[in-house]
């Protein structure tokens, strides 16, 4: 039995995996969501003894059931492969009482490599068994970490074309030199004067353009998403929240059946999601403890049952979080509604003319195991010295706002559940604000100099990522009202 996908915004839109990968979105502006969360058909016994590309097919198989055998493992060996510095692929760190998952160690250096390295492996398997002769154009917002990783995965992948728009002024210099460097004829990175959220509304937009959508199509081309609202991006994180139970158990760090809590730094949502994913799918999750910086839209819902993004827009050290709408919400909001899509089309509806919503009692508490808090920037950079000063481990800004949460909630909670912290991203990503957390007097120093300087205080080897920007030239240069995204987009496209 295929497992099928429904829209958020519509039940009668139904479709199979791959199409929904190849969507993105749905007609309706929904995003997929499975009709029923897949149970685990293997053991946590059984899955200790898996490695990572195993442990992949074993919960992607159970999501993408019109993929055979043969083409998900070729996906996932194309994808998990020597891009990662380190065969684990995600290794969990001990430090300070919790255990560190480091999704950092592919080839952009965050957490967007663990699903934006199969994407294209998905994406160009799922239009082969869809006769899709169009050529695929990839169109993603980022808030800094996305777009690098998609266009690293997408490079020079025949079939593809990809655009990426970033908030000109919204990422670290450190992710705005990844992008700008990218190689590959394919790709076509653009800055937007504004913050992520206009660039994700943009992007929304032109896929909700059917005029664009008829011409393009006219042209050979259509438009599909690398964004976490494709379930493409959502499934393959599932997979290392159920690794990192079944290495804790392994390692006897767990008991056979022993719950852990999950902490995960959020923006867009997709991240923790994921980990919902896994809890219903069986993997032992207590509490999914949601931190949020200073942008706490999300913390401020937990709390009130209220969504609202009327308020103003911070710049953080932590900029993937700089996010004021949260797509991958909407999939908990259609969840915890009994799937009602009627009812999570009208709160859609009132987020788009409002700016916000209120969901009922019975939906919040059906999130019950969600936890909310966030970690001010003074707070951030305090967690980051006082781990290296007591451990010797440093971790990265948006790490460092989840260590800083669940500080909080041990405390508010009194609870000793073992809890893995979902780190992020590599604090080479963010070496100045990591750097000037732990000491004011690294700030005099060049980008470069920090990263070798912090290679040395944390005895870590500088990622390949980093050394092949220092001297790389700079290949995208565009940069653009976010009113003239579609021009930009037809453009590059020659149409």
């Amino acid at each position: 039995m295929d497992l099928l996908y429904r829209s958020t915004r519509n039940n009668n839109e139904i479709v199979k995996a791959s199409q929904a990968i190849l969507k993105g979105l749905a007609d309706d502006g929904g995003l997929f969501v499975p009709v029923s969360v897949p149970k685990l058909d293997k053991s946590m016994e059984e899955l200790m003894n898996m490695n990572y590309q195993e442990t992949a097919y074993e919960v992607m198989k159970l999501f993408l059931t019109d993929f055979t055998e043969e083409e998900l493992k070729d996906c996932i060996n194309k994808a998990y492969d020597t891009k990662f510095d380190t065969e684990v692929i995600a290794p969990l760190v001990e430090a300070d009482g919790a255990y560190y998952l480091e999704l950092f160690h592919g080839s952009t250096i965050a957490f967007k490599d663990m699903a934006l390295s199969i994407l294209p492996h998905l994406l160009i398997t799922s239009a082969k068994k869809n006769q899709i002769k169009n050529e695929i154009v990839i169109l993603t917002a980022t808030s800094g970490d996305t777009g690098k990783a998609a266009l690293a995965g997408f490079a020079d992948v025949k079939g593809t074309k990809i655009i990426v728009f970033y908030p000109k002024n919204g990422v670290s210099p450190i992710q705005e030199k990844q992008m700008v460097t990218q190689k590959g004829d394919n790709t076509f990175v653009v800055g937007i004067t504004g913050n992520f959220d206009d660039a994700q509304t943009g992007v929304k937009k032109l896929f909700n353009d059917k005029e664009l959508a008829q011409l393009m199509d006219s042209k050979g081309y259509q438009f599909s998403s690398a964004n976490s609202i494709n379930i493409g991006r959502l499934v393959p994180q599932v997979v290392y929240y159920v690794f990192a139970y079944a290495q804790l158990l392994k390692e006897g760090k767990l008991a056979k059946g022993e719950a852990m809590n999950v902490v995960v730094p959020t923006g867009n949502f997709g991240n923790i999601l994921a980990a919902y994913f896994a809890k219903n799918m069986g993997v032992p999750i207590a509490k999914l403890i949601c931190a949020s910086n200073e942008n706490k839209v999300l913390y401020d819902f937990f709390e009130t049952g209220v969504y609202d993004r009327n308020r103003e827009f911070v710049l953080t050290s932590s900029p993937s979080m700089d996010i004021l709408i949260s797509s991958n919400l909407e999939r908990l909001i259609y969840l915890t509604a009994g799937c009602d899509a009627e009812k999570n089309a009208a709160f859609m509806e009132s987020l788009s003319k409002t700016g916000k919503y209120e969901i009922t009692e019975d939906m919040k508490a059906n999130m019950k195991d969600f936890y909310g808090n966030y970690a001010s920037e003074q707070e951030t950079a305090a967690t980051i010295k006082d781990l290296y000063e007591k451990t010797g481990y440093v971790i990265d800004t948006h790490t460092a706002v989840a260590a800083s949460v669940y500080k909080k909630y041990k405390e508010a909670a009194k609870d000793d559940t073992k809890t893995v912290i979902a780190s992020t991203a590599s604090p080479f990503k963010f070496t100045r604000s990591v750097m000037n957390a732990i000491d004011a007097k690294y700030d005099s120093m060049s980008d470069f100099e920090l990263v070798d300087e912090l290679s040395k205080i944390g005895n870590v080897k500088v990622p390949n990522a980093i050394e092949e920007i220092r001297t790389a030239p700079v290949l995208h240069d565009t940069v653009c009202e976010k009113e003239e995204m579609k021009d930009v987009v037809m453009k590059f496209l020659g149409i």
